[in-house]
Parts: structure tokens; C-alpha cells; sequence
């Protein structure tokens, strides 16, 4: 469930490119009833369609930047929202590899360090990790690039598959951090037929998206189940109303804007335990570092001992 539910969130950054175009998005009206001031009111068509080419664009750019950095990861998870300590609390320094998903080098658990002889041993692995998929002999690390080839697919299918999932309102702009935020809602279309698990939670979601509009970058997806959605039938398992998440993206380098923040707070069964899932995750300190073999360039020298003056003497 956690799964579909930050497909959905992630989704929606491009999902913006899904509004139709030609036509007017109905606009939401704010206060009493009144009519929106001139400040407020939606663009015409002819400059939403040239926004959401931007947003596109741009989003488009900022997936495909994030295998290039690596990056601080704080993790926190709880197991009752009101629960003041959290049962896991690690900071990770998550290191690209060219597979989708970075290496994940543990750095503080529970605020306290990992030993510098861990920490150097992690940074061994992930220079064997790029070597093999670096490697163009290295039949595993066909197969999982293969693999992560076919990750991206999906995703492209699911963007696709929402153009008709949501209906797309334009709720106005919000001023956040100093930025003026373009704000999207998005509410399941009645008339669009799932095809597979993943489009079925179209149905059951409904997304707001908030884009910075001088830069036409996303910066915020919300992410909520209006409705209860199990797993095989139910019997598997469920997630519940009310089930949400929030994704925040920032700047990290002119004109890139990548995670900063992703919060899940679930209800689900699974079989015929119920529990919840609480987790927080803050991402910060991106540095760039290339593709897969930049970054293997990048491990190596971080690995070799500096030479000083003295001890070329």
C-alpha cells in the first residue's frame, strides 16, 4: 500500500502535463463566495499551456538529474503518530549507482555514529557496487539495469494511465517561503476503468499539487485516500481512509529541484492485523557526482589517503 500510494505522489509531478488543454480549468472560488481578484485569477489557456510545457519539461529534467547526486538522508519512522520517540531514527549518505535506487551508507542510528572502520568498510562496498555495474561483462548488472529500464516503463504507463484517472481543478495561487505556488487539485475521474492494481488507486486518491510559478517547478504533492482500497480482495490486506502523504521538492542547484522532504502517515490490515505506518524522511546536502562511472572516479579518490607535502619528502 505504501508502495501505490508514493507511486501516486511521485506521478503527480508530471501528472500536470495531463491537464486538458484548449479549454478553461473550472476555477475554484475562495472566501465567501466571491469572485477571485485579478491577482488570483486563473491564466488564460494560452498561458497555462505554455506553464504546464515548462512544469513538464522541467520535471521531466529533475527525475533524470536525480540518479546524478548523492545525498543526506534522515529517516525517521513511528508507530503511533503520537508516539514522541521514534522506533527507528537513522541518517543515511545515499550514494547513486546508476539502478535507480542509491546506496545507502549508514552514518548516525539513533543519533549516534557509526565507527569510522564501518563507515569506511560501507564506502568499499559501494565501490565494488560500481564497479560490477560499470562493468559491461557483468551479466547481473545487465539484468538490473534491465530491471530499473523496466521500473521506468512502468512509471510512464502510470503517467499515462492517470491523463484519464483525475480531473484537474485550478485552485489558485499561495504564497509559501517567499514564492508564489501555482495550486492543482486533482480528483478521480467517475468515469475512467482501472486496468491494474496501481491505476485502480486513481479511484481511490485524491492529489493536490502546488508548483512554484516563477520557475514552473514542482515544490509540494499531496497524496490522500478518499476511500478505503484493499489488497486481494481485502483479504490480503487494506489501506484506510484518511491514509496520506506529502512530498516536498526544493532547489539544491539553479534550476534543479529535487526531494527535501517525504512524510507517509498510514492505516493499514494486513491479514487480520492492523497497525499504522509513521515515517518521515528529510533529504538534504545533495552534491553531484555523475553517472555511474563519475562516481565511481568520485569513490575512488574519496577512498585514496591524501598525500600531503610532507609525506612526498
Amino acid at each position: 500500500m505504501r508502495r501505490l500510494l508514493l507511486m501516486i505522489a511521485i506521478s503527480a509531478a508530471a501528472l500536470v502535463g495531463s491537464i486538458p488543454r484548449g479549454r478553461a480549468l473550472a476555477t475554484q472560488r475562495s472566501g465567501l463566495g466571491s469572485a477571485p481578484s485579478a491577482k488570483d485569477a486563473p491564466p488564460t489557456d494560452v498561458e497555462l499551456r505554455a506553464f504546464i510545457d515548462r512544469v513538464v519539461a522541467n520535471q521531466h529534467a529533475d527525475d533524470a538529474a536525480l540518479p546524478l547526486y548523492q545525498r543526506m538522508e534522515q529517516r525517521q519512522v513511528r508507530d503511533h503518530a503520537s508516539d514522541a520517540t521514534p522506533s527507528e531514527d537513522k541518517t543515511f549518505r545515499v550514494i547513486p549507482i546508476g539502478t535507480g535506487s542509491g546506496w545507502r551508507v549508514l552514518v548516525e542510528d539513533h543519533g549516534h555514529p557509526v565507527s569510522a572502520a564501518d563507515y569506511q568498510a560501507q564506502i568499499v562496498n559501494v565501490e565494488r557496487a560500481l564497479e560490477l555495474i560499470t562493468d559491461p561483462t557483468n551479466e547481473k548488472s545487465k539484468r538490473d539495469l534491465e530491471k530499473y529500464r523496466h521500473h521506468l516503463k512502468d512509471r510512464a504507463d502510470l503517467i499515462n494511465a492517470a491523463r484519464e484517472g483525475y480531473l484537474f481543478t485550478w485552485a489558485g495561487r499561495e504564497s509559501r517561503d517567499g514564492r508564489t505556488l501555482i495550486k492543482i487539485r486533482m480528483d478521480p475521474n467517475p468515469n475512467f476503468k482501472p486496468t491494474s492494481r496501481e491505476t485502480e488507486v486513481f479511484s481511490h486518491t485524491v492529489v493536490t499539487i502546488w508548483v512554484d510559478e516563477s520557475s514552473a517547478h514542482v515544490a509540494r504533492i499531496e497524496a490522500q485516500l478518499n476511500s478505503d482500497i484493499g489488497v486481494g480482495g481485502g483479504v490480503i490486506g487494506k489501506a484506510y481512509r484518511g491514509s496520506h502523504l506529502t512530498i516536498e521538492q526544493s532547489e539544491v542547484a539553479p534550476g534543479v529541484w529535487l526531494p527535501s522532504r517525504l512524510q507517509y502517515d498510514l492505516t493499514i490490515r494486513k491479514f487480520l492485523f492492523s497497525s499504522e505506518i509513521h515515517e518521515h524522511i528529510e533529504d538534504s546536502q545533495y552534491v553531484r557526482i555523475g553517472a555511474p562511472s563519475e562516481a565511481l572516479a568520485f569513490i575512488r579518490r574519496e577512498l585514496t589517503p591524501a598525500v600531503g607535502p610532507r609525506a612526498q619528502q
